[in-house]
């Protein structure tokens, strides 16, 4: 993080030294030493009191650290998509490909079996569906630069804002397709 070598920089332009600093804004010079090494971080009260101090915003002083918390989480939200659209793609294939011989091998037992496979499989698309709700992922092109870790410009946002309602008439088709498509295998086994 940043934020150490910022109070240190600031502290530096206006000629203070640690204990100079730490009596201006009611803190311990070891507290001054722990926010420049990085070791500890100021509370809001301390962020105040330094900005008002080296005479800028509370934005400038934290500003880089603003941008790296931002990067990180952004890749801790990159790998929880990701990991969850996996595991959600491999419960819909065993889900899809499990149906015929749990019928089959198994008879009744075996719908109760896919049953449980399903709902879990209904519980990671809820999941998933939850998390494309919390950072407004609509349509293909914007998952896909989520998941490189970019955001679209504004007249790719638009695009896509136009292809929204499209996308979402085409899903609808493709699961009522593949819904169709398991019933009919279903009618099939059971005459």
């Amino acid at each position: 993080m940043e934020l150490g070598s910022q109070i240190r920089k600031y502290r530096n332009e206006k000629k203070l030294s640690q204990e100079q600093l730490a009596e201006r804004i009611y803190v311990s010079r070891q507290t001054i030493s722990g926010w420049e090494n990085g070791k500890s971080y100021p509370d809001i009260h301390s962020l105040l009191l330094l900005s008002n101090v080296f005479e800028i915003s509370l934005d400038q002083l934290i500003k880089g650290d603003i941008e790296i918390m931002k990067k990180e989480i952004s890749k801790e939200d990159i790998n929880e998509f990701n990991r969850s659209s996996m595991i959600f793609t491999a419960m819909i294939m065993i889900m899809l490909l499990s149906f015929i011989p749990l019928v089959y091998f198994l008879k009744a037992a075996g719908y109760a079996v896919w049953g449980v496979i399903a709902l879990a499989t209904v519980a990671y698309a809820f999941k998933v569906e939850r998390f494309k709700k919390r950072h407004n992922l609509r349509t293909y092109r914007e998952i896909v630069s989520f998941t490189e870790g970019r955001t679209l410009d504004e007249l790719e946002s638009a695009r896509e804002d136009g292809k929204a309602p499209y996308q979402r008439v085409l899903c609808v088709l493709a699961g009522a397709a593949a819904g169709g498509i398991v019933a009919a295998i279903c009618f099939m086994l059971l005459k």
